[in-house]
Protein backbone atom coordinates (compact mmCIF):
# COMPACT_ATOMS: atom_id res chain seq x y z
CA UNK A 1 0.00 0.00 0.00
CA UNK A 2 1.41 3.38 -0.98
CA UNK A 3 1.70 6.48 1.15
CA UNK A 4 -1.44 8.61 1.52
CA UNK A 5 -2.63 11.90 2.86
CA UNK A 6 -2.91 11.51 6.64
CA UNK A 7 -5.10 13.89 8.61
CA UNK A 8 -3.94 13.17 12.18
CA UNK A 9 -0.15 13.38 12.53
CA UNK A 10 2.47 13.42 15.28
CA UNK A 11 2.93 16.33 17.67
CA UNK A 12 6.28 18.06 18.19
CA UNK A 13 6.95 16.27 21.48
CA UNK A 14 6.74 12.81 19.90
CA UNK A 15 8.75 13.84 16.83
CA UNK A 16 11.52 15.28 19.01
CA UNK A 17 11.48 12.26 21.30
CA UNK A 18 11.74 9.84 18.39
CA UNK A 19 14.52 11.85 16.75
CA UNK A 20 16.44 11.95 20.05
CA UNK A 21 15.89 8.23 20.72
CA UNK A 22 14.31 8.75 24.14
CA UNK A 23 10.84 7.24 23.61
CA UNK A 24 9.93 3.84 25.10
CA UNK A 25 10.28 0.95 22.65
CA UNK A 26 6.50 0.55 22.32
CA UNK A 27 6.09 4.23 21.39
CA UNK A 28 9.01 3.96 18.95
CA UNK A 29 7.22 1.11 17.21
CA UNK A 30 3.99 3.07 16.79
CA UNK A 31 5.82 6.21 15.65
CA UNK A 32 8.03 4.35 13.14
CA UNK A 33 5.00 2.58 11.70
CA UNK A 34 3.13 5.89 11.39
CA UNK A 35 6.14 7.55 9.74
CA UNK A 36 6.13 4.91 7.02
CA UNK A 37 2.59 6.04 6.12
CA UNK A 38 2.84 9.79 6.65
CA UNK A 39 5.07 12.10 4.60
CA UNK A 40 4.32 15.11 6.83
CA UNK A 41 5.36 13.45 10.09
CA UNK A 42 8.43 11.90 8.45
CA UNK A 43 9.56 15.33 7.20
CA UNK A 44 9.10 16.73 10.70
CA UNK A 45 11.22 14.00 12.28
CA UNK A 46 13.94 14.51 9.66
CA UNK A 47 14.01 18.22 10.54
CA UNK A 48 14.50 17.46 14.23
CA UNK A 49 17.20 14.92 13.38
CA UNK A 50 19.00 17.57 11.35
CA UNK A 51 18.82 20.03 14.25
CA UNK A 52 20.15 17.37 16.62
CA UNK A 53 23.05 16.66 14.27
CA UNK A 54 23.93 20.34 14.08
CA UNK A 55 23.88 20.62 17.87
CA UNK A 56 26.21 17.63 18.20
CA UNK A 57 28.67 19.10 15.71
CA UNK A 58 28.88 22.31 17.73
CA UNK A 59 29.21 20.58 21.11
CA UNK A 60 32.60 20.00 22.69
CA UNK A 61 33.74 16.39 22.98
CA UNK A 62 33.11 14.71 26.32
CA UNK A 63 35.35 12.21 28.06
CA UNK A 64 34.08 8.62 27.98
CA UNK A 65 34.76 5.75 30.33
CA UNK A 66 37.06 2.93 29.33
CA UNK A 67 34.17 0.51 28.79
CA UNK A 68 31.89 2.91 26.90
CA UNK A 69 32.58 1.51 23.41
CA UNK A 70 32.10 -2.11 24.47
CA UNK A 71 28.89 -1.22 26.27
CA UNK A 72 27.55 0.62 23.22
CA UNK A 73 28.36 -2.27 20.88
CA UNK A 74 26.63 -4.72 23.23
CA UNK A 75 23.49 -2.59 23.27
CA UNK A 76 23.49 -2.44 19.48
CA UNK A 77 23.60 -6.24 19.36
CA UNK A 78 20.86 -6.83 21.91
CA UNK A 79 18.42 -3.91 21.43
CA UNK A 80 15.72 -4.16 18.80
CA UNK A 81 15.88 -1.26 16.39
CA UNK A 82 12.57 0.08 15.06
CA UNK A 83 13.31 1.99 11.86
CA UNK A 84 10.77 3.91 9.79
CA UNK A 85 10.71 2.82 6.15
CA UNK A 86 8.75 4.61 3.46
CA UNK A 87 8.85 1.73 0.97
CA UNK A 88 5.39 0.42 -0.01
CA UNK A 89 4.12 -2.62 1.87
CA UNK A 90 2.28 -5.48 0.18
CA UNK A 91 0.14 -6.20 3.24
CA UNK A 92 -1.91 -4.54 5.95
CA UNK A 93 1.15 -3.94 8.13
CA UNK A 94 3.67 -1.29 7.02
CA UNK A 95 7.27 -2.46 6.74
CA UNK A 96 8.48 -1.49 10.26
CA UNK A 97 5.66 -3.49 11.83
CA UNK A 98 6.12 -6.45 9.49
CA UNK A 99 9.79 -6.63 10.43
CA UNK A 100 8.88 -6.41 14.11
CA UNK A 101 6.07 -8.98 14.05
CA UNK A 102 7.82 -11.31 11.62
CA UNK A 103 5.12 -11.16 8.98
CA UNK A 104 1.79 -9.62 8.17
CA UNK A 105 -1.70 -10.04 9.60
CA UNK A 106 -1.66 -13.83 9.28
CA UNK A 107 1.36 -14.02 11.62
CA UNK A 108 -0.50 -12.48 14.58
CA UNK A 109 -1.63 -14.67 17.49
CA UNK A 110 -4.83 -13.00 18.59
CA UNK A 111 -6.48 -13.31 21.99
CA UNK A 112 -10.21 -12.70 22.30
CA UNK A 113 -11.45 -9.80 24.40
CA UNK A 114 -15.11 -10.67 23.80
CA UNK A 115 -17.75 -9.57 21.27
CA UNK A 116 -15.39 -10.28 18.39
CA UNK A 117 -12.74 -7.83 19.59
CA UNK A 118 -9.22 -9.27 19.80
CA UNK A 119 -5.77 -8.13 20.85
CA UNK A 120 -2.18 -9.29 20.56
CA UNK A 121 0.36 -7.88 23.01
CA UNK A 122 3.75 -7.38 21.38
CA UNK A 123 6.99 -7.98 23.31
CA UNK A 124 8.64 -4.66 24.13
CA UNK A 125 10.93 -3.27 26.80
CA UNK A 126 9.57 -1.82 30.03
CA UNK A 127 8.16 1.68 30.07
CA UNK A 128 5.19 1.15 27.76
CA UNK A 129 3.12 -1.64 26.23
CA UNK A 130 2.34 -2.19 22.54
CA UNK A 131 -0.61 -4.19 21.26
CA UNK A 132 -2.48 -4.89 18.06
CA UNK A 133 -6.25 -4.46 18.27
CA UNK A 134 -8.91 -6.01 16.02
CA UNK A 135 -12.31 -4.31 16.30
CA UNK A 136 -15.16 -5.73 14.16
CA UNK A 137 -16.88 -3.22 11.90
CA UNK A 138 -19.61 -1.37 13.79
CA UNK A 139 -18.39 -2.44 17.23
CA UNK A 140 -17.32 -0.12 20.05
CA UNK A 141 -14.47 -0.26 22.53
CA UNK A 142 -15.57 0.28 26.16
CA UNK A 143 -15.56 3.97 27.08
CA UNK A 144 -12.45 4.87 29.00
CA UNK A 145 -10.03 7.54 30.15
CA UNK A 146 -6.26 7.47 30.52
CA UNK A 147 -3.74 7.49 33.35
CA UNK A 148 -0.94 8.34 30.94
CA UNK A 149 -0.43 8.58 27.19
CA UNK A 150 -2.05 6.31 24.62
CA UNK A 151 -1.01 6.29 20.96
CA UNK A 152 -3.41 4.59 18.55
CA UNK A 153 -2.48 4.13 14.89
CA UNK A 154 -5.04 2.87 12.37
CA UNK A 155 -3.75 0.17 10.01
CA UNK A 156 -7.03 -0.93 8.42
CA UNK A 157 -10.56 0.44 8.39
CA UNK A 158 -11.40 3.43 10.55
CA UNK A 159 -12.86 4.44 13.90
CA UNK A 160 -14.58 7.51 15.23
CA UNK A 161 -14.79 8.89 18.76
CA UNK A 162 -15.51 12.15 20.57
CA UNK A 163 -12.46 13.72 18.92
CA UNK A 164 -12.80 12.89 15.20
CA UNK A 165 -12.62 10.14 12.60
CA UNK A 166 -9.35 8.24 12.22
CA UNK A 167 -8.48 6.23 9.09
CA UNK A 168 -5.44 4.31 7.88
CA UNK A 169 -2.25 6.15 8.80
CA UNK A 170 -3.96 8.46 11.30
CA UNK A 171 -2.63 8.48 14.85
CA UNK A 172 -4.66 9.53 17.88
CA UNK A 173 -2.69 10.88 20.84
CA UNK A 174 -4.71 10.58 24.04
CA UNK A 175 -3.79 11.84 27.51
CA UNK A 176 -5.35 12.14 30.96
CA UNK A 177 -7.79 14.80 29.73
CA UNK A 178 -9.50 12.57 27.16
CA UNK A 179 -12.44 10.27 27.84
CA UNK A 180 -13.70 8.54 24.71
CA UNK A 181 -15.38 5.50 23.20
CA UNK A 182 -13.91 4.54 19.81
CA UNK A 183 -16.38 2.90 17.42
CA UNK A 184 -15.21 1.02 14.31
CA UNK A 185 -16.82 2.19 11.10
CA UNK A 186 -19.19 -0.07 9.23
CA UNK A 187 -17.92 -1.78 6.10
CA UNK A 188 -14.47 -2.96 7.21
CA UNK A 189 -13.00 -4.35 10.42
CA UNK A 190 -10.69 -1.90 12.15
CA UNK A 191 -7.13 -2.94 13.01
CA UNK A 192 -4.96 -0.66 15.12
CA UNK A 193 -1.50 -0.58 16.67
CA UNK A 194 -1.66 0.99 20.12
CA UNK A 195 0.84 1.82 22.85
CA UNK A 196 0.20 2.90 26.44
CA UNK A 197 2.55 3.91 29.25
CA UNK A 198 -0.07 3.42 31.99
CA UNK A 199 -3.26 1.36 32.44
CA UNK A 200 -6.47 2.71 30.96
CA UNK A 201 -9.22 4.02 33.23
CA UNK A 202 -12.45 2.22 32.30
CA UNK A 203 -15.74 3.82 33.24
CA UNK A 204 -17.84 0.65 33.63
CA UNK A 205 -17.45 -2.24 36.04
CA UNK A 206 -16.95 -5.26 33.77
CA UNK A 207 -13.97 -3.87 31.83
CA UNK A 208 -12.37 -2.85 35.14
CA UNK A 209 -12.76 -6.39 36.46
CA UNK A 210 -11.22 -7.88 33.30
CA UNK A 211 -8.43 -5.32 33.11
CA UNK A 212 -5.75 -7.29 35.01
CA UNK A 213 -6.42 -10.39 32.89
CA UNK A 214 -6.13 -8.59 29.57
CA UNK A 215 -3.29 -6.26 30.70
CA UNK A 216 -4.94 -3.18 29.25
Amino acid sequence: MKNMTVKHTLNDELMMGYAAGILPEAFNLVVATHLSLCDESRAGVESYEAVGGAVLESTAAAKMSAGALASCLERIKTDRQVVARAEPSKGVFPNPLQVYVGGDLDSVRWRSLGNGTKQAILPTAKGATARLLFIPAGCAVPDHGHRGTELTLVLQGAFADEVDRFGRGDIEIADEDLNHQPVAEMGEDCICLAATDAPLRFNSLLPRLMQPLFRI
